[in-house]
């Protein structure tokens, strides 16, 4: 799939926030790596960006840029949804592959993105370096090493689904982050589009109720937390809360076959245990690091993540009273909704959805999901590309 490889990669990145110039700066860090350009709604972050990468072009029109400077490889690491999916879509059709940090549009919009892509014969994969991007790498290892997978697990450091991006505001300073960016992470909205990432890329779906999130000490406990024999074969996502090494990922693994004594003998031997679960694990993701690797993999037509089917969404829920009448203006890393991730219902509402100008058309009590009777969507982008999206197959 894909163009030949080249011996210097043409990147450009749209969104130039903390983690944007950041992405920045390790692409132009990587010898086989040029950065072209990169483009923000505000030129200025853009131009901090290319300074700091000490090359490329900055621009706030990403449409010129992607016309003025051809590159191979667009990062995209907005924030944005509907405005992200029309980068990606542009990109597309000239013939660039897609690298998405950007997991909101990823989760939304992976099926229409991989559709058009194919049409033109380039790459969309998620980001290497971010927990669902590590665990497809651990999981394709795993499996090279005859395991089946019974659990793909995150690490949460803390969770609190009330946050808001006032009660947040000081800590996301303190991480250079925006209020609304912090926000979702601490609300748990961040953590569970991950986790459905990786249920629809693999056909995991969540334990029965949801996520369970027990709280945890050390990630060696993940194989004490859970009743494994109840999945029923069927991998399930999960998370630990509070387990060392914060910010790490880990797998449950069960060999494919009955093991042989000396199998057995020789997975103990290496410190997994004695089975019959093993733990498998990372102590670190490191975000912005790792995507280079990412951007490698979308030049050599090996996605991470490729979209399988919709066996899990991450559904709105409200954080608060929600009032008749009233209007949701930014879902994800709101005071409003938090997401989390169950197996597809028709009946609710993808969080993903709710990015412009949603108004309620009943009133929802504090933790309760939001129901399409419960909202009127008007006609925005990502809608429209969603509808697009749901006309493609049953599957999606």
């Amino acid at each position: 799939m894909g163009k030949e490889r080249c011996t210097e990669i043409k990147v450009g990145i749209v969104g130039a926030g903390a983690m944007g110039t950041a992405i920045a700066f390790q692409v132009s860090s990587t010898p086989e790596m040029k950065l072209s350009w990169v483009s923000d709604s505000k030129k200025e972050a853009a131009e901090k960006a290319i300074q700091v990468a000490g090359e490329g072009e900055a621009g706030d029109d990403f449409f010129s840029m992607l016309n003025d400077y051809p590159i191979d490889v667009l990062v995209e690491a907005t924030n944005s949804i509907g405005a992200a999916a029309e980068y990606c879509l542009a990109a597309i059709e000239k013939g660039v592959h897609l690298v998405l940090m950007n997991a909101e549009v990823d989760l939304a919009l992976r099926p229409l993105l991989e559709h058009k892509a194919k049409e033109k014969g380039v790459c969309v994969t998620s980001d290497a370096g971010d927990q669902h991007g590590v665990l497809a790498v651990m999981i394709e290892e795993a499996r090279a090493m005859a395991f089946d997978i019974v659990q793909a697990g995150n690490i949460k450091g803390f969770l609190d689904q009330s946050a808001t991006p006032q009660s947040i505001e000081f800590e996301a300073k303190k991480r250079n982050l925006s209020a609304t960016q912090c926000c979702a992470y601490t609300d748990g909205t961040k953590l569970h589009i991950e986790m459905a990432l990786l249920a629809n890329a693999y056909g995991f779906i969540p334990p029965e109720g949801g996520m369970t999130g027990p709280r945890a000490s050390y990630v060696q406990e993940a194989l004490e937390k859970f009743d494994f024999e109840s999945y029923k074969g069927i991998p399930r996502i999960e998370y630990l809360l509070g387990a060392e090494p914060g910010g790490g990922v880990y797998l449950v693994v069960k060999p494919q076959k009955n093991l042989p004594p000396e199998q057995a003998f020789y997975l103990n031997y290496y410190k997994l245990g004695s089975g019959p679960y093993y733990l498998l694990y990372r102590p670190y993701h490191l975000c912005h690091l790792e995507t280079p690797k990412a951007i490698k993999r979308a030049i050599e037509g090996h996605p991470l993540l490729s979209f399988h089917q919709t066996r899990c969404e991450v559904y709105a829920y409200a954080k608060c009273k929600l009032i008749e009448g009233d209007k949701i203006s930014h879902a994800i890393g709101s005071q409003e909704c938090y997401g989390i991730a169950a197996p597809y219902d028709s009946e609710l509402v993808p969080i993903t959805l709710l990015e412009h100008g949603v108004k309620l058309k009943n009133t929802i009590p504090p933790h309760t999901p939001i129901r399409w009777e419960d909202v009127l969507i008007s006609d925005s982008k990502i809608f429209g590309y969603w509808k697009e999206q749901r006309s493609l197959n049953s599957h999606v």
